[in-house]
C-alpha cells in the first residue's frame, strides 16, 4: 500500500497538542476583525497569511508566539471563541481525526472583559457543537504562561479544578521556555496534581533537558510537550521511558523555531526506536502552515516510518490522552478495529516485514 497524503488523510487519528489561538482560518480571522472593529495589519488574505504562516522564514520561539498578537486580538468575545472552536473542530474531521486536545489560556482573552469562566464555557460550546455536527470527540486544556505570572497560572490551576470533568481534561504550562522555568510555577502544578487532574508541560523545546527535569520533578507532568532536547540527558530519557511519559512531536514548528538545525536531525525516529512514547501533532496549523496530515507524511519522508509504525503512534496517542480509561479503551478499539478493516493493520506483535 503506497503511502501518500491520501492515505494518510484516511488514517484515523488522535492529535494531543494543538493551540486553538494558533490554528484559526484566515477568512475568519477578517472577518472576525470586521465584526468586532478589530484592527489588524491587512484585510487581504494572501497577505495576511504570509504575514501569519512561518513558511521557510525560521527564527526563535519569541518571534513564533510574536505572531499570536493578530489571533488573540480577535479572539476577546464568547461568539469568536465559540466560533473559532467549532470551525477547528470542521478542520480536523475532514483529516479523520477521532478525538484532538485543544490548549488555549483563558486568561489571553479578557481584553473585552470576558472572563476566564466565559471564555471556557465558549469554548466548550463550540467543541460540543462540533462533535454533534461531526463527531469528533475533543477536551480542553488549560494553558498557564510561563512569562505572566505564578500567580496567573494558581488562578488558571483553580479554574481548572472548577473545570473539571466539564470539558476540560488537563492543564499546561506553555510560553517562552528560557528564563521562565516551569518550578516558578509548582504552586499551580501542586494544586493540579492533588485534584487528581492531568498535565502537560512545553519542555525542551528552546531549553535544554533541565527543563524537562523540572517538569517533570517539580510540577509532575505526565506528559511532555515537545521534548526535543531530551535525547541529550540520557539518564532522563531512560526514566521518561521507563515512567511512559508521552512526548508530543511536532515537527514543523520545531524546525521553524531553531529547536533543531535540521528536519532530519530531529530525534523523533530516535525517541521510536527506544520505545519511548511519541505521538505527532501539529502545535499550531496556521502559523506552521500544516495539519496532521502533513505532519505524517513529513515523518514518513524524513524517516521512512511505515503504517505499521503510524498505527503504533496513533494507538500511544490514545493511550496518552487525558480522558477516562473506559474512554480511551472504546476509542483504541474503534481505531483498532478500522485500521484492520481498511489498511489491514494488525496489532503490534504481527510481522513487521509482512507489512
Amino acid at each position: 500500500m503506497k503511502i501518500n497524503a491520501s492515505l494518510l488523510q484516511r488514517l484515523p487519528k488522535v492529535e494531543l497538542h494543538c493551540h486553538l489561538d494558533g490554528s484559526l482560518r484566515i477568512p475568519t480571522i477578517i472577518d472576525l476583525a470586521n465584526q468586532d472593529k478589530i484592527n489588524i495589519p491587512t484585510s487581504n488574505p494572501d497577505q495576511l497569511s504570509k504575514l501569519l504562516t512561518i513558511g521557510k522564514k525560521r527564527g526563535s520561539l519569541e518571534e513564533y508566539i510574536k505572531r499570536f498578537d493578530i489571533t488573540l486580538s480577535v479572539m476577546q468575545t464568547p461568539q469568536a471563541l465559540e466560533r473559532t472552536s467549532y470551525e477547528l473542530i470542521e478542520d480536523v474531521s475532514k483529516e479523520n481525526v477521532r478525538y484532538i486536545e485543544v490548549r488555549y489560556s483563558p486568561i489571553l482573552h479578557t481584553e473585552k472583559g470576558m472572563t476566564i469562566s466565559d471564555s471556557v464555557d465558549a469554548v466548550r460550546a463550540g467543541l460540543k457543537r462540533g462533535e454533534k455536527d461531526f463527531g469528533v470527540k475533543s477536551g480542553i486544556i488549560v494553558c498557564g504562561i510561563r512569562n505572566i505570572s505564578s500567580e496567573a497560572s494558581l488562578k488558571l490551576a483553580d479554574l481548572t479544578v472548577r473545570y473539571k470533568n466539564k470539558g476540560v481534561v488537563g492543564f499546561d504550562l506553555a510560553g517562552a521556555e528560557e528564563n521562565y522555568p516551569a518550578k516558578d510555577h509548582r504552586e499551580a502544578f501542586y494544586m493540579i496534581l492533588n485534584n487528581n487532574i492531568n498535565a502537560t508541560i512545553h519542555a525542551g523545546e528552546a531549553f535544554g533537558p533541565s527543563s524537562i527535569h523540572q517538569a517533570i520533578h517539580h510540577c509532575g507532568a505526565h506528559r511532555i510537550g515537545h521534548g526535543t532536547r531530551l535525547k541529550e540527558d540520557k539518564d532522563l530519557m531512560n526514566y521518561v521511558n521507563d515512567h511512559r511519559i508521552t512526548l508530543e512531536v511536532c515537527l514543523t514548528s520545531n524546525w521553524q523555531t531553531r529547536s533543531i538545525r535540521s528536519l532530519k536531525f530531529h530525534p523523533l525516529k530516535f525517541y521510536y526506536d527506544q520505545g519511548i512514547r511519541v505521538t505527532l501533532n501539529t502545535d499550531n496549523r496556521l502559523m506552521s502552515g500544516t495539519n496532521l496530515t502533513n505532519e505524517y507524511l513529513l515523518a514518513h519522508k524524513l524517516f521512512g516510518f511505515k503504517l505499521h509504525d503510524f498505527r503504533e503512534m496513533i494507538i500511544m496517542a490514545t493511550k496518552s490522552a487525558f480522558i477516562p480509561y473506559n474512554e480511551r479503551k472504546q476509542i483504541i478499539r474503534e481505531i483498532a478495529n478500522e485500521l484492520e478493516q481498511d489498511f489491514g493493520l494488525m496489532p503490534e506483535f504481527v510481522n513487521r516485514k509482512k507489512l
